[in-house]
């Protein structure tokens, strides 16, 4: 096998980052797009001592578990790789990524890994959107197939997997809804015909570079957060009008200014120009504020799926001293402040933190207390000693998992029940490792936050032995 040859593959089955694999006499081969029990030809483009990748070329006889995509833009926009998979195998494919994670990475031969929970909306789903103006556009297969021109020095859309360069310019997205899409199309006539000038990540010059949509799940609140360059009151006046005239459903529009060369919807400041600047979402009984720039879990429905599960697993009781370590805006320590005497949230980031707190005092909750810190630093006995020692734990940190120094304090604060909610689980069973010997994983649930795409949200329910 060469790089360049042109295989004859049986597929396997799924693999990390979807991806499908298969094995040639042991030897692994990669092919993104194919689906386990397809044939296929493919081009090998990377060749490794232990696997190789290849590109898709072909699917000689497709395998059952696929089905008609959605989108128009499918298998070029990095938003969704799994549309032309069964939703049903997507959360198999989900329930064994877990177990393989706990077996491979963290070494338990044998952990019961429940049946994922499905999300009841697989489309329309998410309640924030970033789309990016480029003035690289990325055509696609069938544009190009087309023989018609296009003008490549402007796009609003995704970008390319991998490439955060080139974007292809979408007049259709099924993540978030049918309102977000007509938006998007309508920014994208009314900037050409004033001739804004989108970002160029090579030269550092135009004046779009991002339109963030927050659309809430649970009320009628509608946030358009057009991210520039520089501040421009003229073009802003203009961009309101518009809004205000097409689209009343938009309840405020921030203008975020983002002057430096990182590609990020986040600025050095933020003018609200019209409405109040925020949103209001619910998980459970709690009503949210949020931010241009805050951060919320982006499937409003299956984050309080998540919430449920973690607090059953944490088996609540009315005394109980709760630790949530990681806690962001607040929104697991309130969901689970009613069930509780009090929640001890730990931070690194003071606006999550400030976030939290007004939501805690909007939601007349206060039997909850916010603290500010570096976990590695501020997670120690002298903490313990002031906030008192937790009956239960629950962590739900970063796709990097927790810092040895935290497991450490763990292995030494060991309350009788933990819960582990994690967005990476090879990261959650290498740190559920370390505390083998502290803990037994009685079961694992994963929940499905991200229909057609490999991401899976793992609770873990553990008890000291």
């Amino acid at each position: 096998m060469k790089k360049g040859s042109v295989l004859t593959l049986d597929i396997e089955k799924f693999a990390d980052r979807g991806k499908s694999l298969t094995r040639m006499d042991g030897y692994v081969v990669f092919v993104a797009g194919a689906v386990p029990g397809d044939k296929v030809t493919a081009r090998v483009f990377r060749k490794r001592k232990k696997f190789a990748e290849a590109a898709l070329l072909e699917v000689l006889e497709p395998s059952p578990l696929r089905t008609d995509h959605k989108c128009l833009y499918f298998g070029t926009c990095g938003g969704c790789k799994w549309q032309h998979v069964r939703y049903d195998a997507q959360l198999e494919a989900k329930t064994q990524s877990v177990k393989e994670a706990f077996e491979h990475h963290g070494g338990f031969e044998s952990v019961l890994v429940k049946p994922t929970l499905a999300a009841d909306d697989i489309y329309y789903y998410r309640n924030k959107m970033e789309f990016s103006f480029s003035a690289n556009r990325w055509l696609t297969p069938e544009e190009i197939a087309s023989k018609k021109e296009f003008d490549t020095s402007f796009a609003l859309g995704l970008h390319v997997p991998g490439n955060f360069a080139k974007v292809v310019d979408l007049t259709e997205c099924h993540l978030q809804s049918e309102l977000s899409s007509r938006l998007v199309n309508a920014v994208r006539e009314f900037v050409l015909e004033r001739e804004w000038t989108p970002w160029n990540t090579r030269r550092h010059t135009g004046y779009l570079r991002h339109l963030v949509i927050r659309q809430a799940a649970l009320t009628d609140e509608f946030m358009v957060n057009l991210v520039t360059s520089h501040f421009d009151p003229e073009k802003m006046t203009l961009f309101e009008a518009f809004l205000k005239a097409d689209f009343p459903e938009v309840s405020t529009l921030v203008n975020t200014i983002n002057s430096t060369v990182a590609q990020t919807a986040f600025g050095e400041e933020s003018h609200v120009i019209y409405g109040s600047g925020v949103v209001h979402d619910r998980i459970g009984d709690n009503t949210f504020e949020i931010a241009s720039n805050a951060f919320f879990q982006t499937n409003t429905k299956q984050a309080e799926t998540l919430y449920r599960v973690a607090a059953e697993f944490a088996e609540l009781q009315p005394d109980d001293l709760l630790y949530d370590l990681y806690s962001g805006a607040g929104t697991i320590s309130l969901y689970m402040a009613p069930k509780v005497k009090h929640v001890v949230g730990v931070e690194l980031i003071e606006e999550a933190v400030q976030n939290a707190r007004q939501n805690a005092k909007a939601n007349g909750i206060d039997n909850v207390t916010f603290v500010t810190g570096d976990m590695m630093r501020l997670f120690n006995e002298s903490f313990i000693a002031q906030y008192g020692r937790p009956d239960v734990l629950l962590v739900d940190p970063p796709r990097a998992g927790l810092h040895p120094k935290v497991v450490k304090q763990i292995e030494l604060l060991a309350p009788d029940r933990f819960v582990y909610v994690s967005c990476n689980p090879m990261t959650q069973a290498h740190d559920l490792a370390m505390l083998a010997d502290i803990y037994e994983v009685e079961y694992i649930q994963p929940v499905d936050l991200f229909p057609h795409t490999h991401h899976i949200e793992s609770v873990a329910k553990l008890r000291k032995k």
